[in-house]
């Protein structure tokens, strides 16, 4: 076989190193000969007889010109200075973007900014213990003791990236990831379940040894590392985890990944990525066995390389693929102190991924376009999609390359204008956008935000001006400040970024107005009072319409007829489906599934479920994909509630379920319940279900949502509740794989594609913790058809106005969501009625802006 073009393909990979840590300068107490052995004191002095020692040495001299020894190397280095062999190590590795570590500590060390100088791109990797440690390590307020409290509320804010302690913490979107070196500490037996008195005691003692901290305690460092695993499934950041060989301060005995087995299997954590790093090495083969069962587990095998032989160095990487994924595998160089350390990791993992590779395709495991393609998974690909890390230039060449797995539309100029659109969505449910070149993001928008018009939450579906009576007019302006842990590659314009918005009356103080906080402020109520979180997901219906002229009029129109759950009415849109699919899982969005609907070219598409906040967000990137996707393709999307009066409506209808320590505590602990579901779920449902018709205000906003929520078509018309009963606006749900008898969610069908998602979960989680305030139940199921029992059964406001009216003298609601918001939501709603009904043919323009 002839494996030139492997060679070549690999020389050419501009590669991703996805850990490393700091560079130090030449002064710097580090001695060079540190960064080539694992080994200190006494044993660093065989270190130079090591196999590995030897030929990177050597290596190192041929890369600088000068003789095989350590003295000439320093020699060289000092006469050269520090920016001139950064330049050329990172030249000759070809690296293209470094996730750095710098929990390390190295005298003297160069900030994460200095490493731009030689690399494109460079995230930051936060070492979970070191920021417990500095927080530790600060001081209370009037000299006051650190609790498990207090710790854990500072700790969990600098993870979050709000006001935090540690004034060198980074902005968020530089943070790429977390890591942890509990096996450093305590051993990689990480208990998820651990108690607060534990955590609490583990606490005492670690402050019993002094400062500066070191946590070594094991309850501690379970909790710390429980948290953490929180924070990183929330905001959707992998989990680095030091496994393997180290330095003598670790019990290898204690590093092996087959510890993490209790973790792995817990499911609160399923969806949290884990990169095990180092190889494990010596537990290669677990490491390989872990990240085959398990779907969130991933291998690095930096460090082990180039640190062993070449023979151990080739075995290494095959152990991993014996059983790894190819998809799984990645690459770093673990380069620390010194420039050659990356060098000789990036130069040396080549040579043994092409050797194993080339072996592979020998014995018929691969083929060569195989292990082409396998080549650039491992050295970038692979990282670059699990840190989400956006490089604006290609990785590869382009006769080497294969085409991204999703692309629409034509390829943009390398060097044209980059832009990032920050979103917001307003009072009436409109998505709104300002856009501002990439330069300008990151050097100003980023941290200081836009001026926005207090005007803009104001604004009607009918017209861009405030409503009366909102309390907002053209006078006084917000700051639209971009959340960085929204930011994101938009898919269909690749040299374009989309990132969601805070609305502050300056950077740091929320804007009472902005729904993305309200919604952050009933959630925070629902946490502290009652220990839980609200899961939501989204079932969002709309229609795909195409453009027709008749008679010089342009028209609009479903783009079938085909029936619902048709098969050949999803086949013959099932290219854009694929295209949208793959826009979502880029955005990592999760979809459970779609099909066909029973309007005129409708369809729906479901969303995993999380929690309300990230729920909230997915809906407005998913809105945003649909619509562009579709516009590609020469059709316009649309979620209106009725876009055609004599066809089906269009609903978003969102599952809802409550979560407490991790687990579905909606779904009742055992038979003997007579819904199915817990004591909280049936409060809180009762609640929803009570305030029902005020939280209409706000799940329909316009009067056009009340032509949708009618009896007889499934749209939730009367005010009930039913077992999977499609009429009942509130349904209980007992999904595959729930035993029968349970439900684990209840649905609320009276939610449309015209509300804020963050305003809607905000007030029905409002509504809940009435419920549960006040201890509500809720009356017997109804399992008919609930237009069959008129006058038995109150029905839901049929019109916009009567939702006002309701909403108007909720006082639970005013008092949760806030008054002036109440007031200008109370505002815009009364304009959309007064307007719509002076105007009745003005819904058909509401297509282009739903």
């Amino acid at each position: 076989m002839e494996f030139a073009e492997l060679r070549k393909a690999i020389e050419k990979i501009e590669v991703v190193d996805s850990h490393a840590h700091n560079i130090v300068p030449l002064d710097s107490s580090f001695a060079f000969i540190n960064s080539l052995s694992e080994a200190t004191g006494h044993a660093l002095s065989f270190a130079p007889h090591s196999l590995a020692f030897k030929r990177n040495l050597r290596e190192i001299a041929e890369l600088h010109g000068t003789e095989s020894s350590l003295d000439a190397v320093e020699q060289y280095r000092r006469s050269s200075g520090l920016q001139a062999i950064s330049s050329k190590c990172f030249k000759a590795a070809g690296i293209s973007a470094i996730l750095i570590d710098d929990g390390l500590k190295l005298d003297k060390k160069h900030d994460i900014p200095w490493h731009k100088n030689f690399v494109p791109f460079v995230g930051r990797i936060l070492r979970i213990e070191r920021l417990a440690e500095e927080i530790l390590d600060q001081e209370m307020p009037a000299g006051s003791t650190w609790t498990l409290d207090a710790f854990t509320e500072t700790f969990l804010k600098s993870l979050r990236s709000l006001p935090h302690l540690i004034t060198q913490l980074p902005v968020a979107n530089e943070i790429v990831g977390l890591k942890s070196i509990a096996a450093y500490r305590c051993g990689l037996e990480i208990n998820p379940y651990v108690t607060w008195e534990e955590a609490e005691i583990g606490l005492s003692e670690v402050l019993k040894s002094g400062k500066p901290v070191r946590i070594t305690n094991k309850s501690f460092i379970d909790h710390i590392f429980t948290r953490s695993l929180e924070v990183a499934l929330q905001f959707d950041l992998p989990l680095q985890i030091h496994t393997g060989f180290g330095d003598k301060d670790l019990d290898l005995r204690l590093a092996n990944p087959l510890h993490l087995r209790n973790l792995l299997e817990d499911k609160r954590f399923s969806g949290c990525r884990m990169v095990l790093l180092h190889a494990s090495y010596p537990f290669s083969r677990e490491a390989s066995y872990l990240a085959s069962v398990y779907a969130q587990v991933y291998v690095d095998f930096g460090l082990a390389i180039p640190k062993l032989s070449v023979h151990g160095m080739i075995s290494l990487v095959k152990e991993l693929l014996e059983l790894a994924p190819l998809k799984k595998v990645m690459f770093s160089t673990d380069g620390h102190a010194t420039p050659e350390t990356y060098y000789l990791g990036a130069k040396r993992a080549r040579e043994v991924v092409f050797a194993v590779l080339r072996d592979a395709c020998i014995d018929g495991d691969l083929s060569i376009a195989e292990a082409i393609e396998a080549s650039k998974d491992i050295f970038a690909q692979n990282a670059i999609q699990l840190y989400k890390i956006n490089l604006s230039g290609t990785l590869f060449d382009s006769k080497a390359s294969e085409s991204p797995s999703y692309m629409i539309g034509s390829n943009v100029p390398e060097h044209s204008v980059s832009f990032v659109r920050i979103i917001w969505v307003d009072a009436s449910g409109q998505h709104r956008c300002r856009v501002v070149p990439k330069k300008h993001f990151d050097n100003v928008v980023r941290k200081n935000g836009v001026g926005l018009t207090f005007a803009s939450m104001a604004m009607t579906s009918y017209v861009d001006g405030p409503a009366d009576e909102t309390n907002l007019t053209a006078t006084g302006e917000i700051r639209l400040m971009p959340d960085l842990l929204t930011r994101r590659q938009i898919p269909w314009k690749k040299q374009e970024e989309i990132v969601l918005a805070d609305m502050h009356l300056k950077p740091g103080e929320a804007w009472e107005y902005c729904p993305r906080e309200a919604l952050r402020r009933v959630s925070k109520v629902l946490k502290d009072e009652f220990n839980l979180v609200m899961n939501a997901g989204f079932e969002n219906e709309f229609y795909l319409l195409k453009r027709l002229e008749r008679e010089g009029n342009e028209e609009w129109v479903p783009i079938d007829s085909k029936p619902y759950c048709s098969s050949s009415g999803f086949d013959a849109i099932s290219t854009l489906f694929q295209e949208i699919i793959a826009a979502l899982n880029s955005l990592n969005i999760a979809v459970e599934q779609m099909h066909a609907e029973a309007g005129k070219g409708q369809f729906e598409m479901a969303l995993g479920h999380t929690a309300c906040t990230y729920a909230a967000d997915n809906l407005i990137f998913m809105r945003e994909v649909v619509r562009a996707v579709a516009n590609k393709h020469g059709l316009l999307a649309t979620f209106v509630p009725k876009y055609a009066l004599d066809d089906i409506g269009s609903g978003s209808h969102v599952h809802l379920s409550l979560w407490q320590n991790g687990q579905n505590v909606f779904l009742a602990s055992d038979a003997s319940t007579q819904h199915g579901m817990s004591k909280i779920g049936e409060e809180f449902m009762a609640g929803v279900l009570n305030h029902l018709p005020s939280i209409l205000a706000f799940t329909a906003p316009i009067p056009n949502s009340y032509d949708r929520i009618q009896p007889n078509t499934w749209s939730g018309a009367y005010q009930c509740w039913g077992k999977e009963n499609r009429e009942a606006p509130l349904r209980t749900a007992c999904p595959p794989g729930i035993p029968d008898g349970f439900v684990s969610n209840f649905e609320i069908k009276s939610f449309d594609g015209c509300a804020n998602p963050h305003l809607g979960l905000a007030v029905i989680i409002a509504a809940g913790i009435d419920g549960l305030r006040r201890h509500l139940h809720l009356p017997e199921p109804i399992d008919a058809n609930p237009a069959t029992l008129e006058g038995k059964l109150a029905r839901l406001p049929a019109s916009l106005s009567e939702s006002l009216e309701a909403l108007q003298n909720n006082n639970v609601l005013r008092e949760m969501i806030g008054e002036k918001l109440f007031v200008a939501i109370k505002g815009v709603r009364k304009a959309e009625i007064e307007y719509y009904s002076k105007n009745k043919e003005a819904y058909k323009q509401l297509i282009h802006r739903y």
